[in-house]
């Protein structure tokens, strides 16, 4: 809904343009294989709306589309199915339209722009309602001229789910409310890009500020809160969460600083799902009563 307010009902049709796509391709998929068809479980509903949370204003109707098709069939169904793919289908999809199409996935528009409903923008009409967003100004090691507030409340350019760091926060404390998520992936993730970010300011920007801007700004919120969580593709245990977390706020801020792109969260947390197997190996508990192999081994050797 902020996304909406802030950017216009063009938001609106692309959400429900990714959200229909996603749908369509997982309920053919079903048929052509001749499986249960598995739409009644909304995951696909879920995964075009973190798509077009993910997507600019500008972007022309056929873009999510697109991400549609990569991220359920080649991403979600191919490894059959909710609960089998290994990585965020709706990021993954991100990752295709910026690997095809960069140009128009980092087209951002000012706050207020007006925006046709339907059909495709041309390159003078993307030009004039251009901004930069608040990254791209702190990548050159600057403040953004946003205020704190602006990026609190969402009048800034960026994707359609980065409107509003307020709104992505009540929207995270809703699902601790209700058990959905739990906090240590979000909190793990957040705290690590606000503390490297707060102890190795570029520029020599002012501590305080230069971490708040930088943790309210692009996709972190919604990436720790609403992708990262996602239960297929994040550890199962409390410690491994942790660790899960961390490792997507080391990457992004990596990103951030020394990659060629501003952003870094949905790469950040693509590789950390490339992990999660390592990770929970790693941090599930032994059952009590039952040795380790190498203790195992040892016993059958004195044997």
């Amino acid at each position: 809904a902020v996304g909406i307010f802030t950017f216009g009902p063009r938001a609106l049709m692309l959400t429900c343009v990714a959200v229909i796509a996603c749908i369509v391709f997982e309920f053919l998929y079903n048929k052509i294989v001749h499986t249960d068809v598995t739409v009644g479980d909304l995951s696909a509903v879920v995964t075009g709306m973190l798509l077009a949370f993910n997507l600019p204003v500008s972007a022309p109707w056929w873009l999510p589309v697109f991400g549609s098709l990569f991220a359920i069939v080649v991403t979600k169904m191919l490894f059959g199915g909710l609960g089998k793919n290994f990585m965020n289908p709706a990021l993954a999809g991100r990752a295709f339209l910026m690997a095809s199409w960069p140009g128009l996935m980092t087209s951002w528009t000012a706050v207020g722009a007006k925006l046709p409903l339907f059909g495709s923008l041309s390159a003078d009409d993307v030009a004039a309602i251009s901004t930069a967003t608040p990254l791209a100004a702190m990548k050159g090691g600057q403040l953004p001229t946003e205020g704190i507030p602006d990026l609190l409340l969402g009048q800034v350019g960026g994707c359609l789910g980065e409107a509003s760091a307020l709104a992505l926060l009540a929207g995270g404390l809703y699902l601790l409310y209700r058990k959905v998520i739990t906090v240590n992936i979000p909190a793990a993730y957040i705290l690590t890009v606000a503390v490297i970010t707060f102890l190795f300011p570029l520029g020599g920007m002012p501590h305080f500020e230069w971490m708040l801007s930088q943790i309210l700004s692009g996709g972190l919120f919604l990436g720790a809160i609403f992708m990262a969580t996602d239960y297929v593709t994040s550890p199962v245990t409390p410690k491994g969460q942790v660790i899960f977390g961390i490792g997507c706020g080391l990457l992004t801020v990596f990103i951030r600083y020394f990659g060629g792109l501003p952003e870094g969260v949905s790469y950040s947390i693509l590789i950390m799902n490339t992990l999660v197997w390592v990770i929970d190996r790693k941090t599930h508990p032994r059952k009590f009563g039952y040795p380790a192999k190498a203790d195992k081994k040892k016993e059958e050797v004195k044997a």
